[in-house]
C-alpha cells in the first residue's frame, strides 16, 4: 500500500521550493497530487501545475459527483477562495506513493478519508520575520499586490499552525528551513525510511 506523504507549513516558508526538489528526486519516486481552488493565478503559476485553477461551478459539479475528498474555504479580503482535493482519478495507494502540499485541516481530512496509516505528515517551520520579507517579494511580483490578502493569510497561519493544533494532529516533527538543502536531506531521509518500512524499496 503506498503513501500520501503531506507537506505542510505556514506560507512562504518554502514549501513550494522543497515540493518540486522532493517530486523531482529519482531516490523518492513520488507522484505529485495537483489540488484545485478557485482563486485567481499567480505570476509565474501554471495551470496543472501549482493547482487546477476552476471556477465555483466546476468544483459544484464534482461536488454533486461525490468527487470531493476534502475542501476548504477562505473568507478573504476578494471574497471566498475554495480549495480542494478531488477523486479524478490522479491517486491509486495500490501502485504509487504522493506527495502534495495541504493544510493542517486538509491533513485532517486526509487521513479520515483514507486511513491513517496511508498519510504521513512533513511540517515546515521557517522564523516569522524570514516568511513575512519572502511574502512581501513574492507579493511585489504580482500584477495587482494584494498587500491586504498577505496579511491576512499571515496572521491566519500562527492560528491555524498553533502547537496544540499539531500536536492534536499527531504532527509531532517539525523540519526547520532555515538551510533549505539540510531540511531537504532530512525529510528525504525520513521518507526513504517510511516507504522501507512499507517495503516500498525491497
Amino acid at each position: 500500500m503506498g503513501k500520501i506523504f503531506c507537506l505542510m507549513g505556514k506560507s512562504s516558508s518554502g514549501k513550494d521550493t522543497i515540493f518540486k526538489q522532493l517530486q523531482n528526486d529519482d531516490d523518492l519516486k513520488l507522484k505529485p497530487i495537483i489540488t484545485y481552488t478557485t482563486r485567481p493565478k499567480r505570476v509565474n503559476e501554471t495551470n496543472g501545475v501549482e493547482y487546477y485553477f476552476i471556477d465555483e461551478d466546476i468544483l459544484e459539479s464534482y461536488k454533486t459527483k461525490d468527487k470531493v475528498i476534502e475542501q476548504r474555504i477562505y473568507n478573504t479580503v476578494n471574497g471566498d477562495w475554495y480549495y480542494a482535493t478531488l477523486d479524478d482519478g490522479q491517486i491509486n495507494l495500490d501502485m504509487h506513493d504522493y506527495i502534495l502540499i495541504v493544510t493542517l485541516e486538509a491533513y485532517k481530512n486526509l487521513k479520515f478519508y483514507f486511513g491513517e496509516e496511508s498519510i504521513f505528515p512533513l511540517y515546515v517551520t521557517l522564523d516569522d520575520g524570514i516568511r513575512l520579507e519572502r511574502a512581501l517579494k513574492r507579493e511585489r511580483e504580482q500584477n495587482n499586490p494584494n498587500y491586504d490578502e498577505l496579511c491576512r493569510r499571515f496572521l491566519a497561519d500562527n492560528i491555524d499552525f498553533n502547537i496544540d493544533k499539531l500536536e492534536d494532529c499527531g504532527v509531532n516533527k517539525h523540519y526547520k528551513n532555515d538551510d533549505l538543502k539540510e531540511c531537504i536531506c532530512k525529510i528525504k531521509y525520513d521518507i526513504l525510511n517510511v516507504k522501507l518500512r512499507t517495503n516500498k524499496l525491497l
